[in-house]
């Protein structure tokens, strides 16, 4: 067990390490049938936090909700530097919503307690809708991917309260 006497509340000595790594290295996806990049408003949303964060962001992308495409865009970013990619949308329930089915038959390893965290959380904003969300993470090919809903209200919630508290240390542990 790690030695955590002296440091901040909430930090490990994993943190601090992770905080001697260079800028995490950031993709975003968008999937979406209908949005642009002028009304993405998650998209500039998390573009922003990635810039104030003093993060990389290593590219940008809307998709379809279509699984080959969406599977196809995975593989092309799994070949990159990028080593978190954040996914919004196609994570409910309809037909049309394939994102989840997409990424955790990809996932090598399961990161559980961020979908999670993530319903509890979003439980307390919208209540037992909460259940219906697919939010999912895990690790492909070495890289982090994060989905959550597509809801400009999720997305907030989702890099406030997990994502950017451990977006870094996120980018040290798979790359360890």
């Amino acid at each position: 067990m790690e030695n955590n006497r002296n440091l901040p509340s909430g930090k490990t000595e994993h943190h601090h390490k992770a905080d001697n790594i260079p800028p995490a290295r950031v993709s975003i996806v968008t999937v979406s049938d209908t949005r642009t990049e002028e009304t993405d408003v998650n998209g500039r949303y998390l573009k922003d936090r990635i810039a104030a964060a003093g993060l990389v962001l290593v590219d940008y992308t809307i998709v379809p909700d279509e699984p080959d495409q969406i599977d196809g865009l995975i593989e092309k970013l799994v070949q990159t530097d990028t080593q978190i990619i954040l996914f919004n949308g196609g994570t409910g329930l309809s037909r049309r919503d394939t994102t989840f089915d997409v990424i955790a038959r990809k996932l090598e390893k399961m990161i559980p307690g961020f979908g999670e965290i993530f319903r509890l959380l979003s439980y307390e904003q919208v209540g037992a809708a909460a259940m219906f969300s697919r939010a999912v993470a895990g690790v492909y090919k070495g890289k982090v991917i994060m989905s959550t809903p597509g809801s400009p209200a999720a997305v907030q919630l989702a890099w406030e309260k997990l994502i950017a508290p451990e977006i870094q240390h996120l980018a040290w542990e798979v790359n360890r």
